[in-house]
């Protein structure tokens, strides 16, 4: 039984969710302490998943699954509108754990929670919608249709930085399309990346077995791409763990969708609005503190207008506030882990070592790192060729629009970019170019919505999308359907 810690004055240990999550057990393994990062508090202990809990989650997922896709659309979307219903009425709740859980602000928060509910109310139009097509025939007197179908369970792996909305994502149209579903969110969110999930779709009426939630480590991410009963493998991480999963999966011919890591161009044009275009790249860096996967990595600035935009970022970033979210009126929370603060200030320190100058930032107290502004950086620098994770700004200069397109291009990366300039068609000229899964012209790179195809090239991911028709592509399989009225006669 998970046990939470006994303190009166906080509220995350209460309420509707929080009596769920006393009495849930997803596992048989070793206990796992849920720590919130702003102030190393327990928030939760509970049992951890093992790779035989795995099996046997899945396993109950394969054989309640046929039954579900034989279900009626409109039963299917019922129960995803009133999935909808839950969550909206509880998000002040889960708006509080993935607080308390992740270390966001409450801006973070707060978009997070809607983009969740919007990702179920979107996946609850997909039933409804055309599934198929009549096709043309050569042979004369035969119907030919094409159709698609449930794929079946599908093993969804979630990271902590956004759990609710990268869950939300997969759980919610995989199970409106019919398959079953076994979600292992991150051991460090396993509240709203996971008893989230099994709390508001078992109140709204799916029916057992369909949603398996299991936590763990390694180990248990790896039972769930092996497993026999697993058809497709839904993986949000970083693109080394990604790499790993898709061998895996690919050893046993699965179908994997991966979306992982980014290092984004964030280029502003020398004839941008130099204050909107510093207001942008200040949030879609700094925003998290970093920790988001299309967060701004590169700022591609003309050279024109380098000093101005370096200042104008800098005086944005000092006036940011870091603190704990929760508790605090602050712009920044904590760094995840001290695993993850260690990383983004090695390669901070490696960069300035390697000729980069630290114009704003570089230190930390805690987990708390300061927004970090960098120039003089170089194609050669760390802060230039990893991807952060966290609130750091290098700024990189060029000269030409051709010079931009290379430098943004040069990263293994393709995520997203980002374009600031007073030209619309400058800017699309530019686009036009980009290798990137997706192109914000005047817009900060932090940008998604529920019905459009989310997701990266190259290192980003392998070509898989998340969103509105996309999801049919990846949670269904075609099948092709002939039928005859008189059986023809064969020469054997």
């Amino acid at each position: 039984m998970a046990t939470i810690a006994p303190d009166p004055t906080e509220s995350a240990a209460q309420g509707w969710l929080g009596s769920f999550v006393q009495t849930w057990r997803p596992g048989t393994g070793a206990p796992i302490e849920d720590r919130e990062p702003a102030t190393g508090k327990v928030l939760i202990t509970i049992p951890g998943s093992t790779p035989g809990d795995v099996a046997r989650a899945a396993a109950i997922a394969a054989a309640a699954q046929p039954a579900w896709a034989a279900t009626s659309y409109q039963e299917r979307a019922r129960i995803l509108r009133r999935a909808a219903e839950i969550y909206e009425a509880h998000r002040d709740e889960f708006g509080t754990w993935t607080q308390r859980e992740t270390g966001a602000v409450y801006g973070k928060m707060h978009h997070e929670s809607n983009f969740a509910y919007h990702e179920i109310l979107n996946a609850a139009t997909l039933p409804s919608q055309a599934y198929g097509s009549l096709m043309p025939s050569a042979v004369k007197g035969r119907l030919s249709m094409v159709r698609r179908v449930p794929a079946g369970v599908i093993g969804a792996i979630t990271p902590w930085n956004s759990p609710s909305v990268l869950g939300m994502r997969v759980v919610a149209p995989a199970l409106a399309l019919g398959n079953a579903v076994v979600l292992k969110p991150d051991p460090q969110t396993p509240v709203v990346g996971g008893a989230m999930f099994a709390a508001v779709f078992a109140e709204a009426g799916l029916p057992e077995g369909l949603l398996q939630v299991v936590v763990g480590g390694a180990d248990v991410g790896e039972a769930i791409v092996t497993d026999p009963n697993i058809t497709v493998v839904s993986f949000t991480g970083s693109t080394a763990v990604g790499r790993h999963v898709g061998e895996l999966g690919a050893r046993l011919l699965k179908k994997m969708s991966l979306e992982l890591g980014g290092n984004n161009a964030f280029i502003v044009l020398d004839d941008a609005d130099i204050d909107a275009a510093a207001s942008a790249g200040a949030y879609t860096t700094f925003q998290f503190q970093g920790q988001v996967c299309f967060a701004a990595g590169r700022h591609l600035v003309h050279r024109d207008i380098a000093d101005a935009y370096v200042a104008a970022l800098t005086e944005k970033a000092k006036r940011l506030r870091t603190g704990d979210p929760y508790r605090e009126e602050v712009e920044l929370g904590p760094i995840v882990n001290e695993k993850q603060l260690g990383r983004v200030d090695d390669i901070v320190q490696r960069s300035i070592a390697g000729g980069a100058t630290l114009v704003e930032g570089g230190t930390h107290e805690g987990l708390f790192y300061r927004p970090t502004v960098l120039t003089g950086v170089t194609t050669s620098s760390p802060a230039w060729t990893d991807e952060i994770f966290g609130p750091v700004a290098p700024v990189v200069t060029f000269e030409t629009d051709d010079e931009a397109v290379a430098l943004a291009n040069s990263s293994a990366y393709g995520l997203v970019a980002s374009i600031y300039t007073r030209s619309v068609g400058r800017g699309l000229a530019i686009a036009d170019r980009m290798r990137t899964g997706m192109v914000h012209i005047n817009d900060g790179t932090l940008n998604d919505e529920a019905i459009v195809p989310f997701g990266g090239m190259g290192d980003s991911g392998n070509g898989s999308r998340y969103g509105g028709e996309a999801s049919l592509d990846t949670f269904t399989e075609w099948q092709w359907v002939t039928v005859r009225d008189e059986p023809p006669t064969f020469p054997y």
